[in-house]
């Protein structure tokens, strides 16, 4: 019985194996990068380094920045989320496809988006000349807040609505015969049922932050605001290189963002309620007056201009401006940006990459994911536990920390495997931190299967392969599509990984853009980013088109 019994653990214990190797040691290496210094054990540098007045400035901008946009995010997610779920405007199922632009939207397009609305004689001031240099007021700390916020809040806003859209009727209308009034409903009801959700979404939101770089590098750059990811990359890419300050700042924001996460699980745990059971329930059908309807279309167009219409104006229209010194003057608007990124060796080479690292990192992400999945579904104790939570850990971290892991990972066994400066590290870099979105997707198809229907084929003579391929694979098929786009989506417009990691002179579409803008070749660069929209977009709405086409038949 024993060779049968080490037969079972061998497939889990090489998964675990494999996934050790790609996520923990990296993050193990980070760590001991920042307190092994010259060869030893040194603990009392490693302090002196993070408690330096530099880098303590860096964390509680870090810090404050997070909680800012976590308010202003709130303040927009809120709202939207509950006249998306309550009031007539849930049958317009067009406006949640809206709200999630801002997040297909790369976070550094957005800010150049931005920063050429809103800069001196910029489009703002072109197109309202009168208003004089108001404008620039907005190249300050709470520009990056808004600017952050309008690309995060879709996260928070799509987990209030779900959250929300399941608080039965019954709860609001027993409030309502006992004499309590909107605002006390919403105080005593709503706010204690969607505390645990909010938790949640508020450290998605909060991490998110933490990690992002693109908003900070552009716009945060340009006010002398420097938080954990600039700083980090700065000593990463700058020379002198200094890894030991970089791995020290990124050991920080791991153990901050770990912090976050335990309080979120305290929450979450203290404050969930289970309000979907066997039974069934009416759906709320919330209906505004006339006057509350003018104004929930009123804040939700007000919502979609500003994270929406404005960077998408600058970016559309400074692709299309032939000189930049006219402006939106008639006659200066040409396709010329578009027939040169067609016909630059370079940029058609950037989109070729970006193509090869989307597919290949996301193809590679659905076959691990799916394993992981299946393999925790049938395993028990310590397997089960560990490789489900390594494979969601990337969810947990910066993914600057985890991509400074695998720079410092595999440089020091390039001897062993010379993966470094290649394509492949990127693709390798790719797969540890997108690996959770296939995990996810996945999980949740596998949890729909009703278990009967594999005993069904167990029953009938089927192989355990045999009742993969014909019955839990086209079960969890959608699942791991859905992830596959996901990564697909991210993975190509991807800035971070790509400034850090790639070899020399290769260029993808996030470095391309950065780079024509630094060169002062903004027109082009904004060209190359509507592009890589409309490129993201298409293969978006291919995907909807075959899943809407399995489900017919």
């Amino acid at each position: 019985m024993r060779p049968i019994h080490l037969k079972k653990k061998l497939p889990p214990a090489l998964l675990l194996a494999v996934l050790t190797g790609l996520i923990l040691c990296p993050l193990i290496t980070v760590f001991a990068k920042a307190v092994i210094i010259d060869g030893r054990l040194d603990l009392y540098q490693a302090w002196q380094i993070i408690a330096s007045p530099e880098n303590v400035q860096t964390v509680l901008n870090s810090l404050l920045l997070g909680i800012c946009v976590v308010l202003c995010s709130t303040i927009i997610a809120v709202p939207t989320a509950y006249l998306l779920a309550r009031t007539q405007l849930k049958k317009h199922g067009w406006l949640d496809i809206l709200f999630m632009i801002p997040f297909m939207t790369p976070p550094y397009i957005a800010s150049m988006g931005w920063i050429l609305f809103m800069q001196k004689k910029g489009l703002f001031q072109q197109l309202f000349p009168s208003t004089g240099s108001w404008s620039e007021a907005f190249f300050c700390f709470g520009g990056i807040v808004l600017v952050m916020s309008l690309h995060v809040f879709p996260f928070l806003m799509t987990m209030l609505k779900n959250a929300i859209l399941n608080i039965p009727a019954s709860l609001e209308e027993s409030g309502a015969v006992f004499g309590a009034g909107f605002g006390l409903r919403l105080r005593k009801i709503f706010a204690p049922l969607l505390t645990g959700n909010y938790a949640i979404g508020a450290l998605l939101v909060f991490v998110k932050t933490l990690s992002e770089y693109g908003t900070p590098y552009t716009l945060g750059r340009r006010i002398g605001f420097y938080v954990f990811t600039t700083d980090i990359h700065r000593y990463s890419t700058t020379a002198p290189i200094d890894f030991g300050r970089s791995a020290s700042l990124s050991s920080i924001l791991v153990c901050v963002c770990m912090a976050m996460w335990l309080l979120q699980n305290y929450i979450t745990n203290k404050k969930s309620y289970r309000l979907v059971s066997g039974k069934g329930t009416r759906p709320v059908r919330g209906k505004l007056s006339a006057m509350g309807q003018v104004g929930a279309w009123a804040w939700v167009l007000l919502v979609a201009f500003v994270a929406i219409g404005i960077p998408y104006f600058s970016i559309i229209s400074t692709s299309l401006i032939k000189l930049r010194g006219f402006g939106l003057a008639a006659g200066n608007f040409t396709l010329e940006h578009y027939r040169e990124l067609m016909s630059t060796p370079k940029a058609l080479s950037s989109i070729w990459k970006s193509l090869f690292l989307a597919v290949s990192s996301a193809t590679i992400c659905s076959v691990i994911g799916t394993a992981v999945v299946l393999t925790v579904r049938k395993s028990k104790g310590f397997f089960k536990k560990a490789l489900e939570g390594i494979s969601l850990l990337p969810e947990m971290l910066p993914s600057i920390v985890l991509v400074i892991g695998i720079m410092l990972f595999w440089n020091a066994i390039y001897n062993v495997i010379p993966l470094y400066n290649t394509l492949g590290i990127m693709v390798l870099a790719y797969v540890v931190l997108y690996l959770p979105y296939t995990v996810q997707y996945v999980t949740s198809a596998y949890s729909q299967i009703n278990e009967s229907l594999l005993e069904a084929g167990r029953t009938f003579g089927g192989t355990p392969a045999y009742v993969f391929r014909w019955i839990t694979l086209p079960m969890i098929s959608r699942g791991i599509f859905a992830g596959w786009m996901m990564i697909f989506i991210i993975a190509f417009r991807e800035l971070v990984t790509a400034s850090l990691i790639a070899p020399p002179n290769t260029l993808v579409v996030s470095t391309y853009i950065n780079r024509e803008f630094e060169q002062g070749s903004v027109s082009l660069g904004m060209a190359m980013a509507v592009l890589c929209v409309l490129i993201t977009t298409t293969a978006l709405l291919i995907f909807n088109r075959l899943v809407n086409k399995r489900k017919e038949a």
